[in-house]
């Protein structure tokens, strides 16, 4: 029985068992411990240090290192400690009396660093230095750190400060500024495997590298976390430590589920895309689980698409053959639409109350984004031979695209169309363009679509005349009739351009030749009012009942509200109320706010405010000038 208590006291965690004892054995911070040891073979160390960074990095352990390190009697010609001399004897034994670590988040007030302070002013009894090494110096108070800084600033030659933190910025800059500040980076998960893999040897564990590199990525970068895991794990597995019994320990989906899972969305099998979340949920997987494993397996999947990023592929290295083979099954556009809904599935699933019907909402939409982009991608196709078919040399060297630029309209009349004549080898039909108000130069990705081009509308000299647009018509000289295209029936294609939307705003604006009036605006202008109560904007409607309208020929509208709410709503509104008069009136008003204070307004909703206590007694103040009086006569203090 003793025995075993004795082999159970013997037992030391691996963070602690092995921690390292000098620079070359730190894991992962070489620009660090690189610069620490030029110093000290200079001699220029400084008086204080500061060492921030993520935990379980190293910040502790280099301060212990650097504090052992430069009282050392016969350090090593790579500036290390020898680990035999007095010095290292008594530091390794925790009977050093010229190394002091103070944890600040138990010792954080004035007091305690006035007992620091004090132990400064003597000399270290054995060694060069005295070091003071103060971890989490970031929960000082702000009262110990001001009483901290004079001794900071100007310690005796024999004294050295090493501070530790993980969180820099709530240290005050008269601190930093003293210190020669140090950022720690977090490991990388292939240092984290290597040194895993030492200490695996060294236990007389089997351990596979998948399951190392598992260990690494869940500790993200903290050594002393990836230790802790190992511990855990070895007493789960018995020193066998598998890829499958790691995954089962610390509740991970296996890669095998995301490949299987990215086999049916692909294959668009929704009934086995929900079965497979059916078991994760079984075993205790939550939603969010699912989707982000998923969402960092198919960015995995984009990363094999090129060569170049497979350095970013942090997978295990048995993996990785499989990564490749089933990236060349799924498109980029896939994958890149996946991520899209994923994404948006991630941020929603916090406020949404059916987690698992959200959950499964979104992998049936991952299983129709192959047919979508499938189809558009056909589309595409489609378009593009369309286009190729319908095109001539004639068309693509003779014919301008017009566009229109949206100014004030302008009473024009177009002059009639000049024939353009081009040589061909056979006798051709004349080109006929109808001369637009204005043109600009085709983009070279945009889409010409041939439509017959309207008949020319002259306006009156009084009438407003709103400007008209043209397609090109291209003839063929094997044609009597222009050639029209009509739209595909799948959708708005995807290389549309702003010539497309321009084109397809001005279809809906018919002509008009009559002049816009006054009635007309205000009758349609009561006409909005009663859609908006019929929508049941009941707020909107009674801010427009305090508006007035004002026309001004031939095509503004300026709505005069009385209020600043009402014009704020006025301004809000605005967009909506612009489309309502074009489609009534069929002309492109322009519509303008302003606001117009009215002084009866004014103190209808000063009437109508809610005063406060202190609004209360200045207006009675006001009002009977003797309450004001009998205040001051008694020195009465009012609390509001």
């Amino acid at each position: 029985m003793k025995n075993e208590d004795l082999r159970m006291s013997d037992y030391i965690v691996s963070a602690r068992k092995y921690r390292p004892q000098t620079f070359d054995t730190v894991v992962g911070q070489e620009h660090i411990t690189t610069t620490l040891k030029n110093a000290i073979r200079n001699q220029h160390l400084a008086h204080a240090y500061l060492f921030c960074g993520p935990r379980g990095v190293g910040k502790t352990t280099c301060a212990r290192i650097l504090a052992k390190t430069i009282n050392c009697e016969n350090p090593t010609p790579d500036m290390e400690a020898c680990g035999v001399c007095n010095t290292c004897v008594s530091f390794s034994n925790n009977t050093t009396f010229n190394v002091f670590e103070l944890d600040a988040a138990s010792n954080n007030s004035v007091d305690d660093i006035r007992e620091l302070v004090n132990q400064v002013r003597f000399a270290p009894q054995q060694g060069k230095y005295k070091i003071y090494i103060i971890d989490e110096v970031h929960m000082l108070s702000a009262s110990a750190f001001n009483a901290f800084l004079k001794t900071l600033e100007e310690p005796p030659p024999y004294a050295i400060f090493i501070l530790a933190t993980t969180e820099k910025h709530k240290i005050l800059p008269t601190i930093l500024s003293r210190c020669q500040i140090f950022d720690f980076k977090r490991i990388t998960t292939n240092d984290i495997v290597v040194h895993l893999q030492g200490i695996a040897v060294k236990e007389s564990m089997v351990a596979q590298e998948a399951a190392l590199h598992i260990i690494a990525q869940k500790s993200e970068g903290c050594m002393r976390d990836a230790l802790s895991m190992l511990d855990r794990i070895a007493s789960f597995t018995n020193g066998m430590l598998t890829y499958n019994g790691t995954m089962e320990h610390l509740n991970l989906l296996d890669a095998d589920f995301y490949f299987g899972l990215t086999d049916n969305i692909l294959s668009q099998d929704v009934a086995g895309t929900l079965l497979m979340l059916d078991r994760a949920m079984e075993k205790g997987f939550e939603g969010d689980v699912v989707i982000n494993g998923t969402a960092e397996h198919f960015r995995n999947l984009l990363l094999c698409k090129d060569m170049r990023m497979a350095k970013l592929l942090d997978v295990p290295n048995d993996h990785k053959p499989v990564f490749y083979e089933k990236a060349n099954q799924a498109p980029a556009s896939f994958l890149l639409s996946s991520l899209n809904v994923l994404n948006q599935c991630e941020l929603e699933y916090k406020n949404t109350n059916n987690k698992r019907l959200h959950v499964e909402m979104c992998l049936i939409r991952l299983c129709y984004v192959l047919h979508a982009v499938d189809g558009q991608s056909a589309n595409l196709v489609a378009d593009s031979a369309d286009v190729k078919k319908n095109s001539s040399p004639i068309a693509a060297t003779s014919v301008a695209v017009p566009n229109i630029a949206y100014q004030a309209p302008v009473a024009v009349a177009p002059p009639p169309p000049a024939p353009v004549k081009v040589s061909q080898p056979t006798q051709a039909a004349p080109v006929m363009v109808s001369e637009p108000v204005q043109t600009y130069q085709q983009p070279p990705a945009a889409t010409v679509r041939s439509e017959p081009a309207p008949a020319p509308v002259i306006a009156d000299q009084q009438n407003i005349a709103t400007a008209t647009h043209t397609h090109p018509v291209v003839e063929n000289s094997q044609q009597t009739a222009p050639r029209t295209s009509t739209p595909s029936s799948g959708g708005k294609k995807l290389s549309m351009s702003l010539l497309d939307d321009m084109d397809d705003m001005l279809d809906k604006i018919e002509t008009r030749t009559t002049p816009l009036t006054q009635e007309e605006c205000d009758q349609l202008f009561e006409e909005y009012k009663q859609y908006l109560l019929s929508e049941s904007k009941g707020t909107v409607h009674a801010q427009f009942m305090q508006m007035k309208l004002e026309f001004y020929p031939p095509d503004e509208i300026k709505i005069v509200s009385p209020v600043q709410l009402a014009d704020m709503y006025a301004k809000e509104s605005r967009s909506a109320l612009l489309d309502f008069y074009r489609e009534k009136t069929r002309i492109l008003v322009r519509i303008t706010t302003e606001l117009r204070e009215d002084d009866a307004a004014k103190a209808e909703q000063r009437k109508n405010t809610v005063l406060s206590k202190q609004e209360m007694y200045e207006a009675m103040a006001m009002k009977n000038p003797f309450v004001a009086r009998l205040k001051e006569s008694l020195n009465m203090q009012i609390e509001y």
